[in-house]
């Protein structure tokens, strides 16, 4: 009999009796494709109504709704627990907690109910004698409440996880293939013990076998601890790339995460709890589950290779119409304050005004001539920092060339001396640039995120 064979008898006595939560999510999706590879048959539990596949069956449910749920865990015997709320809006955000506690109190009931004789849970590894956040207060109390009934639950605690498509992984990628010099606060010098996907979800699947982690608690990690910081430096040798990183002590996780917002793909919503668990050191104390599932664990440099090279394999591509006005827009921009900064330079040269060689004229073309180059920086790296400043500096740039052609309409100059008939060109032609980049960083800034990916630039 093949292993294959032996290890569905073991642990399947019947078609679709494992059930995978969370099963279009980053780590449910992958799980899925390794107990069908194993020779499992396996329900699928998703929100959303998805056609069959060969040995997946999908139901649909929502976790909240009590009749649902019961209904999808009829003849269920083994439940993989991999849900999570942390995605949404602000306000939404802020209730995730309360929500991921409902949804763990509606699954115990129903599993219970349903005669479930298992549950297999990941969540997230935390030193108990530490002041959590609370986002890995939820994970711990979500694997709690599991934990209370009569099921025998199997918890895993993983620290980072790093996969295409993780939101870890994506931060990571895109804060070092951005920015040469971060300013970063503390909590990236806080220890963890970064793992690989794949080994996450070998544990998974090979705990379904092993009788000994039945009822038991085990921290799972990577081979190396290391910081979010060594992380970064890594990946940036991995591109060749020398960064700088500056230290900043007052910058607070909700300021970090917006940070993170307006740089790379990754929202606030999902960068903030990302953040906050990395607030305190997160590295294995009881690596038990070693000796019962030997793994070769793959360090944090093989790790960030089969991640980049299985994103660039397989990128994910938005609709053809939406890139191409994406790609316009933005080239546009570009070329918008590139003239910007070339009209900006005919008041040195086309002037004759003598107000523009004051200190507060010559303080303020070097402030806006710096905003320009910030804003093409940012830019060109496609991040919505970048289409933020180049909005703002389209906006203020549009109002001072209007007021400056003021005296056309109320033959009154409110900036300096009345320009001539030439400078007055020049400022209507500045005006209808500005508008130009005016809309297509509106454009670009509310579109970036529809055409682009985590762990992959538009």
């Amino acid at each position: 009999m093949t292993q294959t064979s032996t290890q569905k008898n073991l642990s399947q006595l019947h078609a679709y009796d494992i059930m995978v939560t969370g099963s279009t999510g980053f780590i449910g999706s992958r799980l899925l494709k390794k107990l069908v590879a194993l020779g499992y048959t396996v329900t699928a539990l998703s929100r959303k109504k998805i056609p069959d596949e060969k040995n997946i069956r999908y139901v649909q449910a929502d976790v909240l709704n009590s009749d649902e749920l019961a209904k999808s865990l009829e003849g269920i015997r083994v439940a993989y627990y991999l849900l999570h709320s942390m995605e949404g809006d602000k306000r939404y955000w802020k209730e995730f907690a309360d929500r991921e506690r409902r949804q763990a109190q509606n699954f115990l009931k129903a599993a219970t109910a349903a005669g479930v004789e298992r549950i297999i849970y990941l969540g997230g590894l935390v030193n108990d004698s530490l002041e959590l956040s609370k986002h890995m207060q939820s994970r711990k109390e979500v694997g709690d409440i599991l934990a209370s009934g009569d099921i025998p639950v199997t918890q895993l605690r993983a620290s980072l996880i790093i996969g295409a498509g993780g939101g870890s992984y994506a931060m990571l990628r895109y804060l070092v293939e951005r920015l040469r010099v971060m300013i970063t606060p503390r909590w990236v010098k806080s220890q963890a013990q970064p793992i690989a996907v794949d080994d996450v979800i070998e544990y998974l699947a090979q705990s379904l076998e092993k009788q000994e982690t039945v009822g038991r608690t085990f921290d799972i990690g990577g081979p190396e601890k290391l910081s979010y910081e060594e992380m970064m430096r890594q990946y940036a040798a991995y591109l060749n790339k020398n960064i700088f990183v500056m230290n900043i002590p007052f910058l607070t996780p909700r300021l970090s995460s917006y940070w993170v917002d307006l740089i790379t793909p990754v929202p606030a919503s999902l960068a903030r709890p990302l953040i906050d668990s990395l607030r305190h050191d997160s590295t294995v104390k009881d690596d038990s589950i070693t000796k019962i599932i030997p793994l070769r664990l793959r360090p944090v440099r093989e790790a960030i290779d089969i991640a980049t090279k299985e994103i660039r394999a397989n990128p994910p591509e938005g609709g053809p119409e939406g890139r191409t006005r994406f790609q316009t827009n933005h080239k546009l921009l570009i070329g918008c304050l590139f003239a910007l900064a070339v009209i900006g330079t005919t008041y040195y040269y086309l002037d004759d005004r003598k107000e523009v060689y004051r200190w507060t004229w010559l303080a303020a073309s070097t402030i806006w001539y710096g905003a320009i180059g910030f804003a093409i920086l940012f830019v060109f790296n496609k991040t919505r920092l970048g289409y933020l400043i180049a909005g703002i500096l389209s906006w203020v740039t549009l109002a001072f060339w209007m007021f400056d052609n003021y005296y056309v309409a109320f033959h009154t100059a409110v900036i300096a001396t009345r320009p001539d008939f030439v400078m007055t060109v020049r400022n209507f032609v500045g005006v209808g640039v500005a508008a130009l980049s005016v809309a297509s960083s509106h454009n670009v800034f509310h579109k970036i995120r529809m055409v682009q990916h985590q762990g992959r630039p538009v």
